[in-house]
């Protein structure tokens, strides 16, 4: 087993990717490659394997430790066994997380990412947070990324059922973005973890949220996209999770809506579709509990629904559950139908009214 030092030692070398590290541990130990450079000089590169001359490498690393003690923060290594077993086994794992909260020993975490658009709908932001809410009254860990918009609402959904969170940074976890979600990042460690593979100091650089995507993708056995344009970050974590053979999930959306051009395209490719959390359970083979709402409200919960909107009575989400008593999940799936079927019109603010 590498040591979590030497595992720090290797992170923090300049210019030293993730598939480089990977290479480089599948050589050997660790501790002798640190010692001896030159030998990987194909993966290291000149300016990592003159830190590791100098002993400027360890000396990186030392410091970092003594930052990271200063804030409250654990380092994590691969080979330490509180490190997310799922992760452990993706192609090219972390060789370390910076972690804030807690992580949970050996093979005991179930979880699944709930990720989607940050300039999220109305509907879309209600529906992560009550499939969210579910999963983790379910059990289930809910992973994602603190961004704005589908994330956010997904950790506040399983923080609604008092579960349990992960939120994963595309910066340091000394750099938390954006700045507006440090209330939020406080409640999530308290019973889960706020974790980056980044070093303090490092910022929320573009080209940092591909290999953040990747951890979420791997940090448990699927992902659920619930909105996600074209061109949405989701897709890549959709992407990540299909190339370590996850299962990936979607939510449909009506054709004409921006933010169902991705999750629709992920349904026409083979996704699982997602009307409520008895779905995502179902895909996994969990059983649901007695009380977990169906995906799709028919019958009687359809004719709840248009009786809970009078013509011309524009209504919220909100009001219209409270109406008509169908689980949100389900109330956010029949809107969508009626919404195409034409008996209801989406207005602006995520108001809806009946024709």
């Amino acid at each position: 087993m590498d040591s979590t030092f030497d595992l720090l030692t290797l992170a923090l070398l300049p210019a030293v990717a993730p598939r480089a590290v990977r290479e480089i541990l599948l050589r050997g130990p660790l501790a002798a490659a640190l010692e001896t450079p030159g030998l990987h000089a194909d993966l290291l590169g000149p300016a990592a394997v003159g830190a590791l001359r100098s002993g400027s490498g360890r000396v990186a690393a030392e410091a970092e430790i003594r930052r990271a003690r200063a804030l409250g923060i654990r380092i994590v290594g691969r080979d330490d066994g509180e490190y997310p077993p799922w992760l452990r086994r993706v192609h090219a794992p972390p060789p370390v997380l910076w972690v804030r909260g807690s992580l949970v020993d050996g093979e005991g975490e179930k979880a699944v990412a709930v990720v989607g658009a940050r300039a999220a709908t109305g509907l879309g932001l209600a529906f992560a947070r009550a499939v969210s809410r579910d999963l983790a009254a379910a059990g289930l860990t809910v992973v994602s990324g603190l961004a704005r918009g589908i994330d956010t609402y997904a950790h506040r959904g399983a923080l609604d059922a008092g579960g349990r969170t992960v939120a994963v940074l595309g910066s340091g976890l000394d750099r938390l973005y954006p700045e507006e979600n440090a209330a939020i990042a406080r409640q999530i460690e308290k019973d889960g973890a706020v974790v980056s593979e980044f070093p303090l100091g490092t910022g929320p650089w573009k080209q940092n949220f591909p290999r953040r995507n990747r951890v979420i993708a791997g940090w448990g056995s699927a992902v659920v996209v619930v909105e996600a344009g074209g061109k949405s970050g989701a897709l890549s974590t959709a992407r990540a999770a299909l190339d370590e053979g996850r299962e990936v999930m979607a939510v449909p959306g009506h054709p004409s809506q921006p933010n169902a051009e991705g999750t629709n395209g992920l349904l026409r490719d083979g996704a699982a579709l997602v009307r409520g959390a008895s779905d995502v359970l179902s895909e996994l083979g969990i059983p649901a509990g007695p009380e977990m709402p169906v995906g799709v409200a028919g019958g009687a919960s359809a004719d709840a629904v248009l009786s809970a909107l009078p013509p011309g009575d524009a209504a919220s989400i909100d009001e219209i559950q409270a109406r008509c008593g169908v689980a949100v999940p389900a109330l956010v799936a029949r809107l969508a139908e009626l919404e195409v079927a034409g008996e209801v019109v989406r207005l602006s603010g995520a108001l809806f009214v009946r024709r």
